[in-house]
């Protein structure tokens, strides 16, 4: 029976592992696709990539209704909807400027950038909070910044390059820090209020979230007769192989969000955390493969910097939560 059980939680690992790979790897890829092809006979460009942020709001808040209904026994005691509206603000901020950052600079570029998230997080805490981080944390920060940092400094390939809309990479760079700070108070926020209504659920939160989104990102996009949201209809119509990308970048995140809330479920954030970090290695080594990013020795150099620098860390979380249950053990 114990072998039974323990081989049904392999199967479901995997399973959990094998979805979140797929769907993330393949978003990356049609999220890139989207920024850098050229469609119909002007070859012409999709400009609007913040349009993504709010055709993922509505496919997530409908995804989200559907299983609240199939899954949730009953959403009393948990967050209200209206509780969600800042969060929703840096939440629809913060990920247009992470995709708008794809017209400055490649995507394994953005992918490193935004890896970095620990950067913000430490500075942060010991900045405002006072918290003093050990020496092994602060190798992992030197590690992943240093990483980050020759990439950025290294020379981009002309082929790469020529695929990019606006070629910056100061601009670009800026963009997925932003995007870090407000992903940082976007998670802050949902951690406060998951703290005073416990009995909130992950399918509420992503409801929540995803309803605000889908507001703020309505008013951006078709608020006034010149907003932007016309022309990405527009064009969308005009070229049908670009909504279907569009749809099914959507569709991958949705997708990808029912596996991270189902590995959180049954194996906890630390189990998550690792396998979304080793996907970030491949989804760089397949866009390197597949979509044309050749990136230099000293590129492939810095990438190993920062994923041993993120592996460290990861192992550090899991020696600690190992002795949490000793130290239990022994009061």
């Amino acid at each position: 029976m114990e072998f039974s059980g323990s081989f049904r939680r392999i199967l479901v690992l995997s399973f959990c592992v094998a979805g979140i790979w797929s769907a993330y790897i393949y978003q990356g890829i049609l999220q890139e696709a989207v920024s850098t092809k050229r469609f119909g006979p002007k070859k012409e460009r999709f400009e609007h990539l913040a349009f993504l942020n709010l055709a993922q709001n509505v496919v997530c808040l409908i995804w989200s209704f559907i299983m609240i209904k199939i899954w949730s026994d009953s959403s009393r005691g948990g967050a209200p909807w209206w509780s969600y509206w800042s969060a929703g603000i840096t939440n629809s901020i913060g990920p247009a400027m992470g995709i708008e950052a794809l017209k400055y600079i490649s995507y394994p570029a953005q992918v490193l950038a935004k890896s970095s998230k620990m950067i913000p997080v430490m500075l942060m805490g010991t900045l405002v909070y006072g918290i003093r981080y050990t020496f092994p944390e602060y190798v992992c920060t030197l590690l992943v910044a240093g990483g980050v940092s020759v990439f950025a400094l290294s020379k981009t390939s002309s082929k790469t390059i020529s695929k990019l809309a606006n070629p910056n990479a100061p601009l670009g760079y800026t963009l997925c820090f932003l995007n870090l700070a407000f992903d940082g108070f976007t998670n802050a926020t949902q951690d406060s209020i998951t703290a005073r209504f416990p009995k909130t659920s992950a399918w509420n939160i992503m409801l929540g979230m995803n309803v605000w989104g889908t507001i703020y990102n309505m008013i951006f996009m078709f608020g006034w007769p010149s907003a932007i949201g016309y022309e990405a209809v527009q064009f969308c119509k005009q070229h049908p192989e670009a909504a279907w990308d569009i749809f099914l970048y959507c569709l991958c995140g949705a997708v990808g969000q029912n596996f991270i809330f189902l590995t959180i479920s049954r194996f906890g954030s630390l189990t998550n955390t690792t396998i979304t970090t080793t996907r970030k290695f491949v989804s760089i080594v397949v866009s390197s493969l597949l979509s044309g990013n050749p990136l230099s020795t000293k590129q492939w150099a810095s990438v190993t910097m920062v994923f041993s620098g993120l592996s460290y860390q990861i192992y550090l979380k899991y020696k600690k939560l190992k002795r949490i249950p000793r130290k239990k053990k022994s009061n």
